[in-house]
């Protein structure tokens, strides 16, 4: 999941474009992600365009439509229209979105094609034993990656669970970094990927390594967005390349108490993890408890919070709606991946 520090961001240089973009991740009728809708009407087809159309666009992620409203094509020109179903966007009717908050395993109408709204932040329905041994396991891994423990320690842990093993080396395999030759070996692999990749890596395992879970789809997507929208504020905001990526961290451990379905006090203490971070995931202190709550704001779609990372860390519009769309393609190449790695 290495991110290129020289890439270009998408949209256009037209400074005069202020139309916050706020977006929802919808569920497909599988309970996974399915599709990026625009929460703010006219409005959101307005500001997701300059980046739709960019030539930097590098993908359009066949089979995820951003879509919007049908009802919001009677207040669009037929210009807008056209640019917006030519650049990969579609309208969706009423009918085909349902929403549900209630936190349980939801039961979709015959006319549902997708679904919105929280009903994945529920706790657990109920809790395997192969589920909760990966995840207990990849939470020692993160213990031991965060407190610089030997390559053998942390090699010991992999040997343990096959699911996390063939992940770890098939990430480290599609990197293409193994000249010309594929890695077997525990010990190669993670000298490849590097610590801090490795940490990152392993975040993204917690939320992926349960097929039983019909969340998990869904909240790999939430973190996964929230985690990368916080690094790149962070970064838009000037702060060094080591709280970006305390950033990145406090977005994953903040859903970790509806992942493992406990209070996230009884969670951290064994990771040991820094006060400030600390006090960000919990009490949403500090820069990062900020920045965790400009991210939450963004995804409940509340376009006031624009104005306080304008005020607060000097991020405007513009630069706010590069952060989201950009933290949304980074999610559908997670996603993506996740979809790859199941079906090899």
């Amino acid at each position: 999941m290495s991110e290129n520090e020289n890439s270009q961001p998408f949209g256009n240089d037209d400074t005069t474009m202020q139309k916050p973009l706020l977006l929802e991740i919808l569920a497909d009728r599988n309970l996974n992600p399915g599709a990026i809708r625009l929460r703010s009407g006219p409005d959101g087809i307005e500001a997701v365009l300059p980046f739709l159309q960019d030539p930097l666009f590098p993908e359009r992620h066949d089979g995820f439509p951003w879509l919007a409203d049908q009802d919001l094509a009677p207040e669009l020109s037929q210009e807008s229209i056209d640019a917006f179903l030519n650049a990969g966007g579609a309208f969706a009717p009423a009918t085909s979105v349902q929403h549900v908050d209630a936190t349980s395993r939801p039961v979709l109408d015959d006319a549902t094609q997708w679904l919105s709204g929280d009903w994945y932040l529920g706790p657990p329905q109920h809790k395997s034993h192969s589920q909760a041994a990966s995840r207990i396991l990849a939470l020692k891994l993160l213990h031991l990656v965060a407190t610089d423990a030997d390559t053998c320690e942390i090699e010991t842990i992999f040997r343990q669970d096959p699911v996390l093993a063939y992940h770890l080396l098939r990430l480290v395999n599609s990197l293409g970094v193994g000249m010309g030759r594929h890695i077997s070996s525990f010990s190669q692999a993670i000298l490849i990927l590097g610590r801090q990749q490795l940490k990152r890596w392993l975040n993204l395992m917690l939320f992926a390594a349960n097929r039983d879970d019909y969340r998990c789809g869904m909240l790999l997507a939430r973190v996964t967005v929230r985690a990368r929208l916080m690094e790149l504020l962070a970064k838009s905001a000037g702060l060094d390349r080591s709280t970006q990526e305390l950033a990145f961290m406090a977005g994953m451990f903040s859903l970790l108490g509806v992942l493992f379905g406990m209070p996230l006090p009884e969670i951290l203490p064994p990771l040991k993890l820094a006060d400030g971070l600390t006090d960000a995931v919990l009490h949403r202190e500090g820069e990062l408890g900020f920045l965790l709550q400009a991210s939450e704001k963004l995804e409940n779609g509340d376009a006031s919070v624009v104005e306080e990372l304008q005020t607060q860390i000097a991020v405007d519009t513009e630069n706010c709606n590069q952060i989201v769309f950009e933290s949304h393609q980074w999610m559908l190449a997670v996603v993506q991946n996740k979809r790859e790695a199941v079906d090899a």
